[in-house]
């Protein structure tokens, strides 16, 4: 009867293959200490001639000895000739890696749009800091577009500023039209691609 590689044992390492790992598990069941050790030795020539890209890395024949004691599941009990890699090593979990999960007030706009409002609440009144606040506003109703298809009043924006800085800034210029900010986005989204599609061909 046909018998499939899905309804057989797992492989613990499948770049060797069945035949390899079914020499690792009848290399378990041979008694006798020494003739168990030579059967090693051999299982790891073979591997090596399997694996050859191996042979470029450092201390090549040590990593065939850490991969034949996993084939074994670590019971092979052999004279190795170098320290094998533990268990217990293979079974600890990285470290975590910590994630900045800074409250953002203004979710839909991005942390770019607080942090320049913030700045732009620093800077002192004048023409600098209106021009940096109406390119903020544009900025923002572009995102909002982004997030929420429906059409944006200009004055939700300019409420949404408001309420950030405490009422520190006041906006009430027109902001452009969601029309040209969609469009915008298609263009910019347009360029995008064409950039990476340049970037493969090199």
């Amino acid at each position: 009867m046909l018998e499939y590689n899905s309804q057989q044992k797992q492989l613990l390492l499948p770049e060797y293959g069945r035949n390899v790992q079914q020499m690792v598990d009848h290399c378990l069941t041979i008694e006798d200490r020494e003739e168990r050790t030579r059967c090693a030795y051999t299982i790891v020539n073979i591997m090596s001639s399997l694996v050859p890209h191996l042979r470029e890395i450092d201390d090549f024949k040590h990593k065939l000895w850490d991969h034949l004691a996993i084939m074994s599941n670590f019971k092979l009990d052999i004279d190795y000739p170098c320290e094998i890699v533990r268990k217990e090593s293979l079974e600890t979990l990285p470290e975590r890696i910590p994630y900045n999960n800074s409250n953002i007030k203004l979710r839909h706009y991005g942390k770019f749009a607080e942090d320049m409002l913030k700045k732009a609440q620093e800077m002192p009144e004048g023409e600098e800091r209106d021009t940096l606040v109406d390119l903020l506003a544009n900025y923002m109703k572009r995102s909002y577009l982004t997030w929420n298809k429906d059409n944006v009043e200009d004055e939700k924006i300019w409420q949404d500023i408001r309420d950030y800085t405490h009422g520190t800034i006041h906006i009430d210029t027109p902001l452009m039209r969601a029309k040209d900010l969609r469009e915008g986005n298609q263009q910019q989204g347009k360029q995008n691609n064409n950039n990476n599609k340049k970037k493969k061909k090199k």
